[in-house]
């Protein structure tokens, strides 16, 4: 399974950094990190998510309607089919994906297209308060198992295993039922909202961060700090599952611990990036937000930088 982690063991204080790794697509924990180094990126020669794929969200605890709004509009901000006419957009932030896709078969490359699917919504808790990561991909099994990434999102008072003390979120694949014999696997995503729990470790920019580099937190764009941490950790993890679903796609360092996408470039979010600082990023003048992707329904979003593999360094939108 794929975990967005941060252990006390890889917080280097060498050079006064805290940087956000990843387990197998997902963030770890930490605060930011320096403009990269050319970056060992290679393709392990798996399957990438192809297709028409459907976002399926499992609510689990609690969300505000305005909270879930923020999350489905995010992802239907993905499409290229629905465009934002303010740039930069999201759509543009997830088109450096499609590198990975010409990359991995340059003479016949495969498209994915992304889709808003289902919503499920469990506000009774049916699997308690503190949940196992067995218990997640339970709940990530409650989505479709074909053509679909199962995404998980707990509330603000749902304890996760490991969640603050080594991730924010995961990204992993699991079996489903056999169809006419053959067996296939689903992909899924976790992501917790860390607001009353670790935001300094989850939702940096827009708090405080607990370790390395102090300096004052950004102004979040949809005025809510955990969601918007949500989303950042959510881009990360959605661009770690498209290119490496299955642990065998893209990714630099071991497979017990590789970085991908967007886990390739922790902390930054726009040029000039440093640790404490998240780049030069645009600022809405109504609100004093910070942001660097505009989204569906007059949405601002902060988006991590994705690695290029064109152009073997960390891309931004601004």
């Amino acid at each position: 399974m794929a975990s967005l982690v941060y252990t006390h063991l890889l917080l280097q204080l060498v050079l006064l950094i805290s940087f956000f790794h990843f387990n197998l697509a997902a963030r770890r924990l930490a605060s930011s990190a320096e403009t990269q180094q050319p970056l060992p990126f290679q393709y392990h020669n798996g399957a990438l998510l192809t297709g028409k794929i459907s976002i399926n969200l499992i609510w689990y605890g609690k969300f505000k309607p305005t909270q879930r709004a923020i999350i489905s509009d995010f992802i239907a901000s993905l499409s290229t089919s629905t465009p934002t006419k303010s740039q930069p957009s999201v759509a543009t932030w997830w088109k450096t994906t499609e590198k990975y896709y010409h990359l991995s078969n340059s003479k016949k490359p495969s498209t994915l297209v992304l889709s808003m699917g289902t919503q499920i919504i469990d506000e009774t808790y049916s699997l308690g308060k503190s949940l196992s990561n067995l218990q997640i991909e339970e709940l990530a099994s409650k989505g479709a198992h074909e053509n679909a990434i199962n995404v998980v999102l707990t509330s603000a008072d749902v304890a996760v295993e490991g969640f603050c003390m080594s991730k924010c979120g995961t990204h992993g694949s699991s079996k489903a039922a056999s169809v006419q014999g053959k067996s296939y696997k689903f992909a899924y995503i976790w992501v917790g909202n860390s607001e009353t729990q670790c935001p300094g470790q989850c939702a940096w920019p827009f708090h405080q961060p607990i370790y390395g580099p102090q300096s004052p937190p950004l102004v979040a764009p949809n005025n809510d700090v955990g969601l918007d941490g949500m989303v950042i950790n959510l881009a990360s993890l959605l661009a770690g599952t498209t290119t490496n679903p299955f642990g065998n796609g893209y990714f630099q360092g071991p497979k017990d611990a590789p970085l991908e996408a967007a886990s390739a470039c922790p902390g930054v979010y726009g040029k000039g990036a440093y640790p404490g600082y998240a780049g030069d990023l645009l600022v809405d003048p109504t609100t004093g937000a910070s942001y660097n992707a505009n989204g569906g329904n007059g949405r601002k979003y902060l988006l991590p930088a994705l690695f290029d593999p064109s152009t073997k360094s960390c891309s931004t939108l601004v």
